[in-house]
């Protein structure tokens, strides 16, 4: 993670921005510190990454790379204003033993990137390219599951999907171009389906830990269907984030450990 010190709303890349409407940054800093303590709660470890003046988005640690075990694939920005963040998370992850490639193509990490234990689910539409593909699966020698966004609202994948362990989903499908409904439908017949009004206050852009699922508060919906399937909802409050459309899982960067399963696949540690 990395604390929202310079946080900004200062240009538009995607549709929630608009640098007319006031930030709080305090109040942006205060729901990131409750969610690192969230996760602490949990169990978990997180380490934090050095803010950069001058980089107002580098709260969103997802958009850094793409981390499986000793492996990762770092990330090219699409948009200048962010380029600056790459070289940031490829030191940190440098230091900390992991063997990062370089991209060719542009991707923006877990934003687009999700893995599932089993396969790589990779998005494209607006930043990634989908020639990323091919990196993913020369880089982790796994599955990769091309899908395509068409509603510029979503337009990272962790905005419109999330893994909640190896073998469930949650989604929104309008998000989605029908062939990658239908491969979505193909893969994951018993995947939660999310409501538009869940989908819309970026619900879906949640973190799991295959037990707890941290969600934003206002998902109320997306909340009592995950518990419905017997996992347990942690809703936190990260509104100022949406402002910069943002939320829980794009405040957090996964360390994935790796799996010892072939390319065929099987159930991995998340």
């Amino acid at each position: 993670m990395c604390p929202p010190v310079h946080f900004a709303v200062e240009h538009s890349i995607n549709p929630w921005m608009d640098p007319s409407v006031p930030v709080d940054a305090d109040r942006a800093l205060a729901q990131w510190r409750a969610l690192r303590r969230t996760y602490e709660g949990l169990g978990h470890r997180v380490d934090v990454l050095e803010p950069l003046l001058g980089m107002p988005d580098m709260v969103f640690t997802a958009n850094g790379a793409l981390v499986i075990g000793e492996r990762a694939l770092g990330a090219r920005f699409r948009a200048p204003g962010r380029a600056g963040e790459a070289p940031a998370h490829r030191r940190w992850l440098t230091d900390h033993g992991v063997d990062v490639r370089m991209p060719r193509e542009i991707n923006e990490g877990e934003g687009d990137f999700a893995w599932t234990g089993r396969r790589i689910l990779a998005g494209s539409g607006f930043r990634t390219s989908p020639a990323a593909c091919t990196e993913l699966a020369e880089v982790f020698d796994v599955p990769v599951a091309p899908l395509h966004l068409v509603d510029p609202r979503f337009y990272h994948l962790d905005t419109a999907l999330a893994v909640l362990d190896d073998r469930t989903i949650v989604y929104y499908p309008a998000a989605f171009s029908d062939s990658s409904q239908r491969l979505l439908a193909s893969l994951y017949p018993e995947a939660i389906i999310a409501t538009a009004d869940d989908a819309l206050v970026l619900g879906l852009n949640a973190v799991s830990d295959g037990t707890h699922v941290v969600l934003a508060r206002q998902a109320e919906k997306l909340a009592a269907q995950i518990a419905e399937r017997g996992y347990v909802p942690v809703p936190v409050d990260v509104s100022e984030l949406l402002k910069s459309g943002g939320g829980v899982k794009c405040a957090t960067l996964e360390l994935h450990r790796a799996t010892t399963a072939t390319p065929a696949g099987t159930a991995g540690d998340r």
